[in-house]
């Protein structure tokens, strides 16, 4: 009795179907890296500028308050300077 002559097998990265099944995680790997690549140099987010609140993703300007006089000046809108230009 003689036995059928079978060919050797191939190891597994000479064969393309574990590569095709590999194709897709490793597209989303490096879609997930390219991603954050943009979200962290790309799209930072900016500092809130002076004079302004972040109340969650609302940013709103907090009306300045008004220059102080300088010490010895009557105050504006004083009682006693009223009328008196």
């Amino acid at each position: 009795m003689t036995q059928p002559l079978v060919p050797p097998s191939r190891p597994w990265y000479r064969e393309p179907w574990p590569w095709i099944l590999m194709a897709g995680p490793a597209a989303a790997l490096v879609a997930c890296m390219f991603t954050v690549y943009l979200a962290v140099v790309r799209h930072a987010d900016a500092p809130i500028m002076e004079g302004a609140t972040r109340e969650g993703l609302v940013v709103r300007r907090v009306p300045a308050a008004p220059a102080a006089a300088p010490p010895g000046a009557p105050a504006r809108n004083a009682p006693d300077t009223l009328g008196k230009e």
